[in-house]
């Protein structure tokens, strides 16, 4: 099997952005932009990146397995799992499935929740066309449930950081919600925004995971910087408020 080989700057940021490795899994703080796995794009996903920057990195000159449990939308930045092994992922992929994964984001919003923390409970219809989700107060025949935890982190001058817990895992869930309370995400139109970020992305950040791992069983927790101006150098404060 060949893989692309990869030249010295981007070897080295790929090796600066993996927050946790070991021969089960990976876990790597994705970038705006990126796609985690193929689509119709055709652009190269983390996925196949990750396997020439391994098959490199290793001296590896057969096949590399890297496979993925979940997904991060293309705008969206930070924490993604890949699994190195078939059996990793098929424990990872229940893990996510039955909630054994606890998920924590940061958004920055543009108006400020009230109150300043507590749980949404919305019922998310899916439009498959748009590719966008609507919430609704009450069940509908075409929603499922979405809940999730959010508090105040902090305010900025123009903007507000929200911490959100995802509680299920519906599509743009965390969007979807803070939009239905008036609080869109920076850059996020889809859901409200008056303004797109430069490098159309939202700022929505996949910070925290935590999980057993599917075979030395220990908690693991990992934590993913963040590289927004307002937040960059007091974010390690924050994340221990």
């Amino acid at each position: 099997m060949y893989y692309r080989a990869l030249d010295d700057a981007e070897f080295a940021d790929l090796q600066a952005r993996i927050l946790y490795e070991d021969n089960h899994l990976i876990v790597f703080n994705k970038r705006v932009g990126e796609i985690v796995q193929g689509d119709k794009t055709e652009d190269e996903p983390l996925s196949e990146t990750l396997k020439a920057f391994i098959a490199q990195r290793n001296d590896k000159p057969g096949q590399v397995f890297i496979g993925v449990p979940h997904r991060l939308d293309r705008p969206v930045s930070g924490i993604t799992v890949f699994a190195k092994t078939s059996k990793c992922l098929e424990r990872m992929n229940e893990a996510f499935r039955t909630g054994q994964v606890h998920k924590t984001y940061w958004a920055l919003t543009y108006a400020k929740p009230d109150p300043a923390q507590g749980e949404l409970v919305h019922y998310l219809s899916r439009n498959e066309k748009q590719n966008k989700s609507y919430a609704y107060d009450r069940p509908r025949q075409d929603a499922k449930e979405a809940r999730l935890r959010y508090r105040l982190l902090k305010s900025f001058d123009r903007y507000h950081l929200i911490e959100v817990e995802l509680l299920t895992g519906r599509h743009h869930q965390i969007r979807c919600q803070l939009a239905a309370i008036g609080c869109p995400i920076k850059g996020d139109l889809k859901y409200g925004a008056p303004r797109s970020n430069k490098d159309g992305g939202i700022s929505l950040h996949a910070r925290k995971i935590s999980f057993i791992h599917p075979t030395k069983k220990e908690e693991i927790t990992v934590t993913a910087p963040v590289n927004w101006p307002p937040i960059i150098e007091e974010q390690n404060t924050l994340i221990n408020l």
